[in-house]
Order: C-alpha cells, then sequence, then structure tokens
C-alpha cells in the first residue's frame, strides 16, 4: 500500500510560481501512474495532471495546459506539479494520487490512495 504526502502549497500572488512534491513510502513507486487533483470549496475535486510510471507520457487538463508541469524521480519517489502564472481561480486544495497500473487516468475512481492534500491560494 501506497502513503502519499504532499508539501509546497502556501499563498501566493497572481503570477507568481509554487511546485508541489508528493512523497511516497511503501509499495513500488515506479509501478504506479500518479495523478494531481485539486478541491475547491463548494466544487467537485477535478482533474488536474497525470503521469505514466515512467514518466513518458503526462496528461494536463486544458484549465492548466501551457502554465502547469508534472514531472516525478522515481528515484526519489516523488511526483511533482510546477506552477507557473498563477491565478485566483487556481486557489484550492492539491491532493496527490498514485493508481496501480502503468499509464495515467483522468478519472479520480481510477486511483486508488490519495494524499491528505496541501492548499494552494493565489491571491489577486
Amino acid at each position: 500500500q501506497v502513503q502519499l504526502v504532499e508539501s509546497g502549497g502556501g499563498l501566493v500572488q497572481a503570477g507568481g510560481s509554487l511546485r508541489l512534491s508528493c512523497v511516497a513510502s511503501e509499495g513500488t513507486f515506479s509501478n504506479y501512474a500518479m495523478g494531481w487533483f485539486r478541491q475547491a470549496p463548494g466544487k467537485e475535486r477535478e482533474f488536474v495532471a497525470a503521469i505514466s510510471w515512467t514518466g513518458s507520457s503526462t496528461n494536463h487538463a486544458g484549465s492548466v495546459k501551457g502554465r502547469f508541469t508534472i514531472s516525478r524521480d522515481n528515484a526519489k519517489n516523488t511526483v511533482y506539479l510546477q506552477m507557473n502564472s498563477l491565478k485566483p481561480e487556481d486557489t484550492a486544495v492539491y491532493y496527490c494520487a498514485a493508481r496501480p497500473k502503468h499509464f495515467i487516468a483522468i478519472m479520480a475512481s481510477e486511483y486508488s490512495y490519495w494524499g491528505p492534500g496541501t492548499q494552494v491560494t493565489v491571491s489577486s
């Protein structure tokens, strides 16, 4: 079973950048596709980005494409989300998720393990 812990959230002004990290413990990290999701108050959890087990394939939601980049370092059991040109509408709790398959998915129901989340707040 994989345990996930996110870090790197915080308060940033619009136009700024943050890099989220998610460290996995237990399990074999390289066997999992990984994803980032977010949930704003009063809204459903939404897909942000996903990456395959080797990192060769990625998918980013249209709302973040060109601004956010997902990556992973299997040697460090870590997946990252680089967030640039942040907007107030990016404010949410960001969750890291692991899928015990090699290939990416965009539905939250496809992911078996979740971290507790990290808050990102973008001020205007």
